[in-house]
């Protein structure tokens, strides 16, 4: 799948959380965050469609868009790119330098604790 810009990043936020939605329902959503006119959001919704990360179905006149790219397949897409990208795929100098900065919350240790845990479980 092709990247997916930070504009559209925006549509694609407003259909993980609720879908399917008209490209003015799009526009609606986007209004308070952004002044980007019905015409961009369209725009931006086409180009999706073509990337394959939204599709859509006709509804009368309307036509009704959903997300075709799961937000946990993007996010994990991303993390592993910007581990690769900018740490050399190590993952230990990320946490290290959250935790260095006392960035890391109790839930968030605990999280990890569990994850560390499972995966040694199935190393075995």
């Amino acid at each position: 799948m092709k990247e997916i810009s930070q504009a559209e990043l925006e549509v694609m936020k407003v259909l993980w959380q609720q879908a399917p939605q008209t490209a003015n329902q799009v526009v609606e959503q986007l209004a308070d965050a952004s002044q980007w006119h019905e015409k961009t959001v369209k725009t931006l919704l086409n180009r999706l469609v073509g990337k394959g990360a939204v599709s859509f179905e006709k509804d009368g006149r309307a036509y009704l868009y959903f997300p075709v790219l799961q937000q946990s397949d993007y996010q994990l897409r991303e993390s592993q790119s910007f581990i690769q990208r900018v740490l050399s795929g190590r993952l230990a100098p990320l946490v290290a330098g959250f935790a260095e900065q006392q960035q890391l919350k109790a839930e968030d240790v605990a999280e990890l604790k569990q994850l560390i845990a499972k995966w040694e479980q199935e190393q075995k």
